[in-house]
């Protein structure tokens, strides 16, 4: 598959000190891609340079081989890019029905299929659900919007091991045609259930440390370019 988004020797600095040190990452097109790593590896700072809520100190965000990196949040939005943080991720003093609305106007039938566990819940107020809840409700807008590029961090974070699979599930099937949406999430592990394919970069200090294609069971595979995995063709570069 060919690539879909990609940074560019990115760098990200908060203040005086720098989270990402001249990244690159290649993500492609109908693919679930896992990105590493410890609490400040750097890899929720790299979703939020592809979807533009930091900006990059130095380097670039390729987009389908367009320099994106002056794009603001909101026009990456409106061209196919979805992101859902870890944090904040819902409209705390909205009900579950009026996040939904907004999320995927008409389709809550759609969204009540993929967590039925949220049709009790319709009349609450989100800021009232359990951290699981919340992390279901803010993932219906990724399940749910047409979007070429899913930015996804800790899709599970507070969710029953059951659940958790379903997710990951709905999740992989992003990447499958016709949607082929480069699916990339943001974990401390490697989720279980992923399909055949899926690739994995574990990040380190804000820098890359391995990446590669996951083998079911193994640890991320060595390090394999400069980069990037092997198999993905990179028309960016």
């Amino acid at each position: 598959m060919s690539v879909e988004i990609a940074l560019r020797r990115a760098r990200v600095r908060y203040g005086p000190l720098e989270a990402l040190h001249g990244l690159d990452l290649a993500l492609p097109a109908g693919t679930v891609t896992v990105l590493l790593g410890r609490n400040g590896s750097g890899r929720t700072t790299a979703l939020r340079a592809l979807a533009g809520t930091v900006p990059l100190s130095a380097g670039s965000v390729v987009w389908r081989g367009t320099d994106v990196t002056r794009l603001p949040a909101h026009e990456r939005a409106r061209r196919g890019l979805c992101f859902v943080p870890g944090l904040r991720a819902v409209y705390a003093t909205l009900t579950v029905a009026e996040n939904l609305d907004l999320a995927a106007p008409g389709r809550r039938d759609a969204a009540l299929a993929a967590y039925p566990e949220l049709a009790r819940l319709l009349g609450h107020r989100a800021g009232t659900l359990s951290g699981g809840e919340r992390r279901m409700l803010a993932l219906t807008r990724a399940l749910l919007s047409p979007a070429r590029v899913v930015l996804v961090d800790e899709a599970s974070l507070g969710m029953s091991p059951a659940v958790a699979s379903r997710t990951y599930a709905l999740l992989a099937a992003l990447a499958r045609p016709p949607g082929a949406a480069a699916v990339v999430l943001a974990e401390q592990r490697v989720p279980t259930g992923l399909p055949p394919g899926s690739l994995a970069y574990e990040l380190s200090r804000g820098a890359l440390a391995t990446a590669g294609e996951l083998v079911p069971g193994s640890r991320p595979p060595p390090r394999s370019g400069p980069g990037r995995p092997e198999r993905p063709s990179d028309p960016a570069a």
